[in-house]
């Protein structure tokens, strides 16, 4: 990819895999005026994972965590945004009351992405697996479910310097299911609405009684050994390092006290996953327990006992490169430098991290393409700090990273304003440079 730039509209650039990354990354591209293909094996392969062909679409949680650029994803967020991220203007159409997080309706969510992408000219569907790579530029976003040939191809390049981890979804009920004698809404602390249905033990001995079901229950089996993500561990795992650990942690009943009541021994919270609020998801509840153990034991929660799930948690592997043993600082490949690596793929963890990732990668080859010299973004920023990490991580083996606060040494949590604001002035002084 040297020598004088062509015009944008003369060159092809092959995205591969439609997720949040992909679709970030095709959007970027789009607009800048080059002819895209974007290869998505879905829906013709079930990956046992997601549900539709839509590009986009979100598997393990409908929630995007926090709006506040107080919180560490929420900064990310508004940082992408500055960028003209896909995913905000998405999550802008899509969202639905979760107190201090932005949540979205799912469908909606990736229908709009789906929309926004085929309405471009320049936008080229091949709905097919990727076995090797060719000399186009290319954006490799296939995600941590990528397995097959294209699994083998990467190896290739890596000399297999790859890891994995396991990762889980939650279960979805019915809103009309739910016992609202026992269930009631709120949010924590007063968020400004009330817009999470709470599910209280109030009897100290039924929450105990719960917990022991749900570590003793019957687990999916695990096709090979690998490790969690300490982020989103299976509920019950996190349940098996103690007995008030979920009490502490995801059942936490603080700040959901009702009115003339005394506060719950320990509660369970749904969120609501799509517009019309006809379907929640158990938050917190990601599993890989059974089907039939999922129906058994969460029955048990109160307000849940006659719960109709919608869709069951499940279980999948993710597998992540090693990055600083194998790709360049711009995330194109040491050995294959025409492929570009985006999302989860590349270590970063979380739909926001996944998507800003994708616009990263899309932004560093355009400037490839251009014949514009590489210029990382600003490591005082929350994007520029994570793709730090993941590059230049200096231990024996890469651990998957979220956004968050230890990426930017210093920050106290009385400063965590400022430093938004300085970063979100840097990351717009960055786009500038970009036109």
């Amino acid at each position: 990819m040297s020598g004088s730039p062509r015009k944008t509209k003369d060159i092809t650039v092959d995205v591969i895999g439609g997720g949040l990354a992909g679709s970030e990354a095709a959007y970027y591209l789009l607009k800048r005026g080059y002819h895209v293909r974007l290869y998505e094996r879905r829906p013709k392969y079930d990956d046992h994972a997601h549900e539709t062909g839509l590009y986009g679409e979100l598997v393990c949680s409908n929630s995007l965590k926090g709006k506040a650029v107080e919180n560490a994803c929420g900064l990310l967020k508004e940082e992408i945004r500055a960028l003209g991220s896909i995913i905000m203007e998405a999550s802008s159409q899509s969202e639905v009351p979760a107190g201090n997080a932005l949540a979205v309706d799912r469908t909606a969510f990736a229908t709009y992405i789906t929309d926004k992408l085929r309405s471009f000219d320049n936008f080229e569907e091949i709905p097919s697996e990727v076995a090797s790579f060719n000399e186009n530029p290319t954006i490799l976003a296939t995600g941590p479910l990528t397995d097959g040939p294209l699994l083998e191809a990467i190896s290739g390049l890596t000399g297999s310097h790859g890891f994995s981890f396991y990762d889980a979804s939650a279960p979805i009920v019915k809103k009309s299911s739910v016992d609202f004698s026992v269930a009631y809404f709120k949010s924590r602390y007063g968020q400004g609405d009330e817009s999470y249905i709470n599910c209280p033990f109030h009897n100290k001995q039924d929450y105990l009684n719960f917990v022991d079901e749900l570590v003793n229950a019957k687990k999916a089996l695990l096709h090979e050994e690998s490790s969690y993500f300490e982020g989103c561990l299976p509920i019950e795992v996190l349940a098996s390092r103690g007995k008030d650990t979920l009490r502490h942690g995801p059942l936490k009943p603080m700040g959901l006290e009702q009115e003339g009541i005394r506060r719950p021994y320990a509660v369970v919270q749904l969120r609501q996953d799509d517009l019309l609020g006809e379907c929640y998801n158990i938050v917190g509840f990601q599993t890989n327990l059974t089907y039939g153990e999922q129906k058994r034991v969460f029955s048990m929660i109160p307000g849940l006992g006659k719960a109709e799930f919608v869709r069951y948690g499940l279980m999948h592997r993710n597998f992540f490169l090693d990055s600083p043993r194998v790709l360049n600082q711009d995330f194109s490949f040491k050995n294959k430098d025409n492929v570009f690596v985006a999302g989860q793929m590349s270590g970063v963890e979380g739909y926001v991290e996944s998507a800003a990732s994708g616009l990263a990668s899309a932004i560093y080859l355009d400037r490839r393409l251009r014949g514009l010299d590489f210029v990382p973004f600003p490591t005082d920023t929350m994007l520029g700090a994570l793709l730090r990490y993941v590059t230049c991580f200096p231990g024996p083996r890469l651990e998957p990273m979220n956004a968050n606060w230890a990426l930017l040494p210093g920050t106290t949590k009385d400063k965590r304003k400022e430093v938004a604001e300085h970063s979100l002035m840097e990351i717009r002084k960055y786009h500038e440079q970009l036109s």
